[in-house]
Order: C-alpha cells, then sequence, then structure tokens
C-alpha cells in the first residue's frame, strides 16, 4: 500500500507502549494475524451470564428473584469501582469528586427504583413458598454491600451507637468489626449467640472485611473528603453531591428495601420473620441504627431526625 505512512505515528505510539512494560511490539503485532474478531456475545460473556441463574425450586418468580440480586450484585461492583478511583487518585479535586459521587448515587438510583420489580413484580404467594428454601440465606450477606460502607466512611460511623464511646482509630480492627451496626442483625440481643446468618457470612468474609476495613481506613469518601484544600471542601456542588449520596444510601434506597421486605414479610401468609431470623426492621429502618456517612455535613435536628416520620 503506497499510503503506509500514515501509520507510521501509530506504530511508533505502539513501540513506546510496549516498551514500557518490555515487550517486543513485533509479537503483539503478529498475535493480529491468528486473533478472532470480537463480537457482543463474547466480549459480554453473555451465555456465561445467562447460566447464573440455577433456581433451587419450580415456581416461576423464583428467577425474578435471583436475576434480580444478581443485578443487584452488578450495581454494587460498579459502585465500588467508582470508590476505588477517588481513593486512589492521587490529584484528587472537587469537580473529580462531585462527579464521581453523582455517578455512584445514579447507581443507587437505579437501585432504590428498582426495588418495585421486587415489591410488584414477585407473586406473593409463590415468594411466600420458595423463601424458606433460602434459609438460613438472606440478602443481609451481600458481602460487596459492606464494601461499600467501608469504603465510604471512617469505621466509627458504622459502630452500633451504643458501643461508639468504646471505641476510636486506636481500636483493633477484629474488636471494631465485633460491634459494627449489622451484628445486631445476627445476635441474639439477650445472649450475644450469633445465628447461623452471621456464623457463615463471617466464616467466608471476615478475613476479606478486615483487609478491606485496613485499606480504606485512611482513604474511605469521608477521609478523602477532608483531605481537600479548605476552598474544595465548601465547594457547594461537592456538598450537595455528598449529601445526597448520604441520604441516598442510608434512606431513600434503605427505606425501598425495608418496604419491599414488608410487602411480603407481613403479607399474613407466612411467619413474619426474616429469612436469615434477624430482626429485620430494627436492622433495616434508618431511624434505628441512624447509618449516617458523613455526619458533620448535617445539622443537628437533621441528625436527630434522620430517617423519623418515614
Amino acid at each position: 500500500m503506497d499510503d503506509l505512512h500514515k501509520f507510521d505515528d501509530v506504530v511508533k505510539q505502539l513501540e513506546e507502549k510496549y516498551a514500557k512494560i518490555d515487550q517486543d511490539t513485533d509479537d503483539h503485532l503478529y498475535g493480529l494475524l491468528y486473533s478472532k474478531p470480537i463480537t457482543y456475545w463474547d466480549y459480554i460473556q453473555t451465555d456465561a451470564l445467562l447460566n447464573l441463574q440455577i433456581q433451587r425450586t419450580t415456581l416461576p418468580d423464583e428467577m425474578v428473584f435471583i436475576a434480580y440480586h444478581q443485578i443487584n450484585e452488578l450495581l454494587f461492583k460498579m459502585i465500588l469501582w467508582e470508590i476505588q478511583q477517588v481513593a486512589e487518585k492521587d490529584d484528587l479535586d472537587a469537580v473529580y469528586f462531585e462527579n464521581k459521587l453523582m455517578r455512584i448515587s445514579r447507581y443507587f438510583d437505579m437501585l432504590t427504583t428498582s426495588f418495585t420489580i421486587m415489591q410488584n413484580g414477585m407473586d406473593v404467594e409463590q415468594y411466600m413458598k420458595f423463601r424458606y428454601t433460602l434459609t438460613p440465606a438472606s440478602g443481609f450477606q451481600s458481602a460487596q454491600y459492606r464494601m461499600i460502607e467501608f469504603a465510604s466512611t471512617e469505621l466509627i460511623n458504622l459502630i452500633d451507637f451504643r458501643f461508639r464511646k468504646t471505641i476510636d482509630r486506636d481500636t483493633p480492627f477484629e474488636h471494631a468489626f465485633e460491634h459494627l451496626y449489622w451484628q445486631a442483625a445476627g445476635k441474639d440481643y439477650k445472649t450475644g449467640k450469633k445465628s447461623a446468618l452471621l456464623t457463615n457470612f463471617e466464616k467466608r468474609y471476615k478475613g476479606d472485611f478486615i483487609r478491606f476495613m485496613q485499606t480504606y481506613n485512611t482513604k474511605n469518601l469521608w477521609t478523602r473528603f477532608k483531605e481537600l484544600p479548605e476552598a474544595d471542601q465548601k465547594d457547594d456542588k461537592l456538598i450537595k453531591a455528598m449529601r445526597h449520596y448520604d441520604y441516598t444510601v442510608n434512606i431513600t434506597w434503605v427505606i425501598a428495601h425495608y418496604n419491599a421486605a414488608k410487602h411480603y414479610i407481613e403479607s399474613g401468609t407466612g411467619d413474619g420473620e426474616a429469612t436469615g431470623g434477624s430482626d429485620w426492621k430494627k436492622y433495616m429502618h434508618p431511624k434505628y441504627q441512624k447509618r449516617i456517612f458523613f455526619p458533620e455535613l448535617w445539622s443537628e435536628d437533621e441528625l436527630k431526625n434522620w430517617g423519623e416520620n418515614l
């Protein structure tokens, strides 16, 4: 071809790219001769994705339940991906921070509105049958959601309010872990004995959680916000985005989840208990635990009335 010279700049950039990782550019170019063209289904891994919905019963609406929760986990993954970029950015500023927070909030907006699929999109009678095959599993056991919490705020804001005065930044992570707000949902209130729900969850993820807590102890969203220059911390758009994210996660999304659970659990066709056996009302409703990621951005009245009248 007479116009091969027009690719000279591209080849030069490729050589620079592979030189940085000590690779031979020719090897990669030769590889292109034998690689297959990409297709949508291969790139998205459609076949693998659509074979992950495995029912435990013959009830049709169980498929809705499984697919819905898998979609939630994919959205959680996207949220953690965005938070990680804020956590690791060297030259963080208000504009970048606000942009990422609003992107994350839109993911949670999707999660919030999607609860109508659960609340109105499954037959109550079917759900109250197949839910018994899920015991003692529960949405409580979403590890990614716990990681979103760890990555969003300082650990003290996730501690059960009854124990916050006894825990500070010098408290060992193992001890703090035992006093996280959601521990109460998996323990007998009087004896402190852990339920199968919590025991299984910790057996699978406790080590991962401790390491994640350590990693994000100094680079969670709230810590990174406080590292910004004073002018950026006073940026109206960023403060609005911080408050919006906090409210969306800890009020709007939680209440949507609570109402969906209430719709089925209090339908009168079951035993009125969550599949994991937790005290679901006190665990889920925001007015009890008052989960707040950025408490310093709210007024005293707003903090006092958090989750009330919902």
